[in-house]
């Protein structure tokens, strides 16, 4: 699998892209009208419980913007917190911190989110299952996202197309099931091999070819717990389909290794920062 590397040139570059989103062509009119500033300590704070990520990003807007910028770290990446708990201190000129307040927040908000909503999930599955991510993610933040879901305490699943083999209906539909997976064990050159079912009878047609990860998608519990029973001793096995922190732990006890769950990227809840002096 890909690795994630958030480097000090990676974050800077992806501040200095937001910060041109937001002030091109004129900069701030708004925070301009204010004329002369003065030296200010403003404070990020929590407005409600969670895990906190994206603080690097945060400092990065400020100090990218202005690098007299004073940013004190109260709270890191991983970090759980509760409402009303500092997460930065921050001291400079007080127009320019204005200028870089929403950008500097909308990281924390978005990479906080992912990495809370995430947790929400591999705490309901008591250990039972890894949560993981998929690639219905933002495009051009997938890395920033599947950073988030490991500060959550998820797993991510493959980064991008050339990560590994993944079979899924479309392509048994345009092809053969069983001639797609013995051309992929033919092919692998080092690369893991999943195959994505939606009914037993597939199961049982490549049982023992050899390959990686069963997943199963939208079965029912019933068929899950048989799918997992049939499969788990040829290969790891994983859900996906519809799931939500109502039905996670009930998938999680059929014994299934894996759960994927696109909405810890695609609808997470952004998590809610004030910035205040």
């Amino acid at each position: 699998m890909s690795k994630i590397i958030l480097s000090k040139s990676f974050i800077n570059n992806s501040v200095k892209l937001a910060l041109n989103e937001d002030l091109y062509p004129d900069g701030d009119i708004t925070s301009n009208l204010i004329g002369k500033s003065s030296i200010k300590i403003f404070k990020i704070i929590a407005n409600q419980d969670g895990i906190i990520g994206g603080i690097e990003f945060t400092k990065s807007t400020f100090k990218v913007f202005d690098n007299k910028i004073q940013f004190q770290i109260k709270k890191k990446d991983g970090s759980q917190v509760k409402k009303g708990q500092i997460i930065a201190m921050i001291k400079g000129d007080s127009k320019n911190i204005l200028i870089c307040e929403r950008v500097a927040l909308n990281y924390l908000t978005h990479i906080s989110g992912i990495a809370s909503y995430t947790n929400k999930f591999v705490k309901f599955v008591k250990g039972k299952s890894k949560i993981c991510c998929t690639r219905k993610t933002i495009p051009n933040l997938r890395v920033i996202q599947k950073y988030a879901v490991k500060l959550g305490g998820g797993t991510n699943h493959r980064f991008n197309l050339s990560d590994e083999y993944l079979i899924k209906d479309n392509h048994i539909a345009s092809s053969n099931l069983k001639f797609l997976v013995q051309k992929a064990v033919k092919n692998k050159k080092g690369k893991k091999i999943t195959v994505e079912i939606d009914n037993l009878k597939q199961l049982k047609l490549i049982l023992g070819l050899k390959f990686n990860t069963v997943l199963f998608d939208n079965m029912n519990i019933k068929n899950l717990k048989l799918g997992v029973k049939l499969a788990k001793k040829y290969y790891e096995t994983e859900a996906s389909g519809n799931i939500t922190l109502k039905n996670v732990y009930a998938v999680a006890k059929t014994g299934v290794d894996r759960i994927s769950v696109g909405s810890i990227t695609h609808s997470a809840p952004a998590m809610d920062f004030k910035l205040e002096v």
